[in-house]
């Protein structure tokens, strides 16, 4: 378990001190080359700018890497309540690394991206994380909550179109929206179900009392404080996805009696 500890401490450390380099030197580097309207961004831009370019790399790593460990690791998926090290907890370190690298930059700059409920986010998620760590339990469900990260890349990428300027409704940021209104649903939402449903079905039994009730309450309530905020972003996006096909049906219908008078 001393291993374990100090494998589990030290991903987390390299995670941290890696979205720290991206953050304030290669994410600089990277978006002035692949993309000249960064350079013209204000100073509070190229801040959040920077974060988001972060927040895609961890998304995709973590996202791409739980999915992995979801569909194949065989030792997280035998016992999902008390199974051993795996994959799932080196993923969750790594997240866990992520996490207080971002809170550091929040608060660093918070008069620039500050956000309450990202610090709740983060917080509620490096408790839950602890304890999975910490204890070894749990590693199959902290996995599984890390499944939501593959929606953020669209939900950064249509800051970044909006950064620079792209036309509301253009093809680029409604194709976007749409990605990112179905996937943040099926990974954050749709996904509620499942999780509640095995939360339910393993509620008293042996190795479910055997966690103890800190741990039980921890994971309910972390878990719900996380959907709630999800939720409220659900929301949000929705309203904005049904305004982009509002528009785009005005639009047709626009062109439809235009054409319809030329003829």
């Amino acid at each position: 378990m001393e291993i374990n500890t100090k494998l589990f401490i030290s991903v987390t450390c390299t995670s941290f001190f890696t979205f720290q380099l991206l953050f304030y030197f290669v994410s600089y580097w990277f978006s002035a080359k692949v993309s000249p309207g960064f350079n013209s961004l204000s100073f509070k831009k190229k801040i959040e700018w920077n974060s988001r370019v972060v927040s895609t790399c961890h998304s995709l790593v973590v996202g791409i890497f739980g999915l992995y460990i979801f569909l194949f690791d065989e030792a997280t998926k035998a016992d999902p309540l008390w199974g051993g090290p795996s994959l799932a907890n080196v993923n969750i370190a790594i997240a866990s690394g992520y996490l207080i690298s971002d809170l550091s930059i929040i608060i660093l700059y918070w008069k620039v991206i500050g956000d309450k409920f990202f610090i709740m986010h983060h917080c509620a998620s490096l408790y839950a994380y602890y304890l999975v760590l910490k204890n070894g339990v749990l590693a199959y469900i902290g996995n599984f909550r890390l499944l939501a990260e593959l929606s953020s890349p669209f939900v950064n990428q249509r800051w970044f179109f909006e950064a620079l300027k792209y036309p509301k409704f253009s093809k680029a940021i409604v194709i976007n929206g749409i990605l990112m209104t179905v996937v943040f649903f099926i990974v954050r939402i749709a996904s509620m179900l499942p999780h509640y449903g095995f939360m339910y079905s393993v509620y008293g039994t042996e190795p479910y009392i055997r966690l103890g009730v800190l741990i039980q309450l921890s994971w309910v309530i972390s878990c719900v404080v996380l959907d709630v905020m999800n939720v409220m972003w659900m929301i949000k996006i929705s309203k904005g996805c049904i305004k982009v096909i509002s528009h785009i049906r005005q639009e047709k219908a626009k062109n439809s009696l235009q054409n319809g008078k030329l003829d």
